[in-house]
């Protein structure tokens, strides 16, 4: 019954055409065309179609610029977080070894006999004011670089932070 139904619907219609067809018929199309315009008439075309050409191609040259840029700030945004997430990890790690270990032993302590310190801080964020820029997140990989990697940098930096991007002068 359901194909027959079908089969009713479509005998009026040609059957469906491939892609390959459909161009083929457009270009047939436009070569009768063409050869009708005078050539006055075909210079006029060939005008438009270079300006249009030329929009096309800097509309595409902006919308490919913009692409990178979003996929250089979509790669920043990673790393950010990846180093935020190392960075919070190896915190946690370095509390639950603590807890399970005696207090006495120097199993966490660093080569100079100090139990590690491990830097607390929070992130400022405004929500009027949206995410960071790039340039502020650039800033900010550079200090969980540091903090990760436990290097003595993390104070200037900080304070090159909070001088430079915080409290601009």
């Amino acid at each position: 019954m359901h194909s027959l139904i079908l089969s009713g619907l479509h005998q009026d219609q040609e059957p469906v055409k491939t892609a390959d067809e459909v161009i083929r018929e457009i270009d047939d199309m436009m070569q009768v065309q063409l050869k009708t315009l005078s050539l006055s008439q075909l210079n006029e075309l060939y005008l438009e179609l270079e300006v249009l050409i030329r929009e096309f191609s800097e509309t595409l040259i902006a919308e490919l610029a913009l692409r990178d840029e979003l996929e250089y700030e979509k790669e920043l945004k990673n790393t950010f977080i990846s180093l935020l997430l190392a960075v919070q990890n190896k915190r946690r790690q370095y509390h639950v070894e603590r807890k399970r270990s005696n207090r006495g032993s120097n199993a966490l302590r660093t080569p100079n006999g100090l139990d590690p310190k491990y830097l607390t801080t929070v992130i400022p964020y405004h929500l009027g004011s949206g995410p960071p820029d790039n340039q502020a997140l650039q800033v900010l990989i550079k200090i969980l670089k540091a903090i990760n990697e436990d290097s003595p940098t993390v104070p200037t930096l900080l304070t090159d932070y909070i001088l430079k991007v915080l409290c601009p002068t």
